[in-house]
């Protein structure tokens, strides 16, 4: 979403538990997979959107000779994700509070700058991705991998559930991001100024009843005690009785056997090519 049309750069969901548990089921595998090939034992690698660092974590463990620095903009979760890393063990990785619109590193400081859901949730993600140019070292690469609400697909199809899409949408974009970012990745990074860049897809599943008690039952909180609800409520989007269908929906999804949640992801690996050189 342009930042002409909104004020606004906030994240949707904030940082209530409920977000925090989803977060710390990401892993380098079941979140990055189509970067790993890309990590060398030495890379030096920036995570911008760490979150409470278990992706982070992970790729210091690949690049066991190099580090990794996470950066998120909000200090309770950098404190999170500093208490994993040394409950894990990992010491090659730091964290910091910081602005990805103006990240404090000199040009040509890293081989990868990674951000993980981070793309859809900021007002101006072409700036974001101008800073990852700048700090990229000669070759380095930018890995990028956002959701694409306009692709997901969930069984069965409730009333309440409907209505959670159209109000997480609209709250979304109040909110100044993009929710079908994964289809623009390509675009914003070629704004930016990379002109090599390799997309790929994959998709998260949601199925079975431990599956389906953790995603669903986090977003029955999410939309009573999260930053989302009350997002909802102040911009008008939706009230507490709204908010109580699409709870009850929830539930309801968590509880039958047949239910099904599938999440579709865009994914890019975009070069920072030397000057002169077109690839």
């Amino acid at each position: 979403m342009s930042s002409q049309l909104t004020q606004r750069d906030e994240y949707t969901l904030g940082h209530h538990e409920s977000v925090l548990r989803t977060h710390l089921w990401r892993t380098a595998e079941n979140s990055a997979a189509y970067l790993l090939p890309s990590i060398r034992p030495d890379s030096r690698i920036l995570d911008l959107g760490c979150g409470p660092g278990t992706i982070s974590v992970d790729f210091a463990r690949i690049a066991f000779a190099g580090s990794v620095i996470g950066m998120d903009a909000e200090t309770s979760v950098v404190a999170h994700a500093r208490a994993h890393a040394a409950d894990v063990g990992v010491d090659n990785i730091e964290f910091l509070q910081g602005d990805v619109y103006s990240l404090p590193f000199p040009d040509e400081s890293f081989d990868i700058v990674h951000a993980h859901q981070l793309l859809q949730h900021v007002a101006r993600p072409v700036d974001v991705l101008k800073e990852a140019f700048r700090v990229l070292k000669t070759d380095g690469l930018m890995a990028a991998r956002d959701v694409d609400y306009g692709g997901v697909a969930w069984y069965p199809r409730l009333p309440g559930l409907d209505e959670w899409m159209t109000v997480y949408r609209a709250v979304h974009v109040w909110n100044g991001g993009d929710p079908d970012a994964g289809r623009s990745l390509k675009a914003w990074a070629h704004a930016a100024g990379f002109s090599n860049v390799d997309v790929t897809a994959s998709i998260w599943s949601f199925a079975s009843e431990t599956e389906r008690e953790w995603w669903g039952g986090a977003w029955a909180e999410r939309v009573r005690e999260s930053t989302f609800a009350s997002h909802a409520i102040e911009s008008g989007l939706a009230n507490i009785e709204a908010l109580e269908r699409i709870r009850t929906a929830w539930l309801s999804w968590v509880a039958s056997p047949d239910s099904t949640y599938l999440m579709p992801h865009g994914e890019i690996i975009a070069r920072k090519a030397s000057v002169g050189h077109e690839p």
